[in-house]
């Protein structure tokens, strides 16, 4: 049996519980928690996925994250996945939640942020490579046709909320963000 989600409704009500590779090929809506780390100076993190990933592989992303697992809050999950594919254990904050649209199929995406002040220890299952960059550096490397559609969607919509003041900005210090990640795993409080 494969990875098993929770399925969702339009207002991201659990219906039940499937495969997720049969919410994917049904079109079902399910749940994804997905991270964006910034350092204490405020730059984001982008990667490279591995050429060899079953979902865009090679291409380039400033997201962590995967599917919820059934019974796990959306913080929970950006929390796990920081963890396995990071190597940093935090406390990601929620910033938004919307229906994407989704390249492969539809899902909820919750999007979390967290500092990280130690060196990250990728995955290198999952980040063939990383480096952090300011935001118009993003910004641009978000309108290359290498970028994850979906991390494109997401990128929009969070510009979006921090012009509206929903977001806020990173200020190099431990309160900007919240959820703050050290070296080792430890988080910092």
């Amino acid at each position: 049996m494969g990875e098993l989600v929770e399925r969702v409704g339009d207002d991201d009500e659990v219906i039940g519980v499937v495969e997720r590779g049969e919410a994917i090929r049904r079109g079902w809506l399910h749940r994804v928690a997905t991270i964006v780390c910034r350092d204490p100076a405020g730059r984001y993190l982008v990667h490279h996925r591995p050429d060899d990933m079953a979902r865009f592989p090679g291409r380039l992303t400033w997201l962590l994250g995967g599917a919820t697992e059934v019974g796990e809050s959306y913080e929970e999950a950006a929390a796990r996945e920081l963890w396995e594919e990071l190597g940093v254990r935090g406390r990601p904050r929620f910033v938004l939640k919307f229906r994407c649209a989704g390249a492969i199929s539809p899902y909820w995406l919750g999007l979390h942020e967290v500092v990280v002040t130690g060196p990250p220890r990728p995955d290198p299952a999952e980040i063939a490579s990383y480096r952090w960059v300011g935001e118009a550096e993003l910004a641009g490397l978000a309108g290359d046709p290498a970028f994850v559609p979906d991390a494109r969607e997401a990128f929009v919509r969070y510009r979006a909320s921090r012009a509206e003041g929903r977001c806020p900005r990173a200020r190099g210090e431990h309160g900007g963000i919240g959820g703050v990640a050290g070296p080792e795993g430890r988080p910092v409080t």
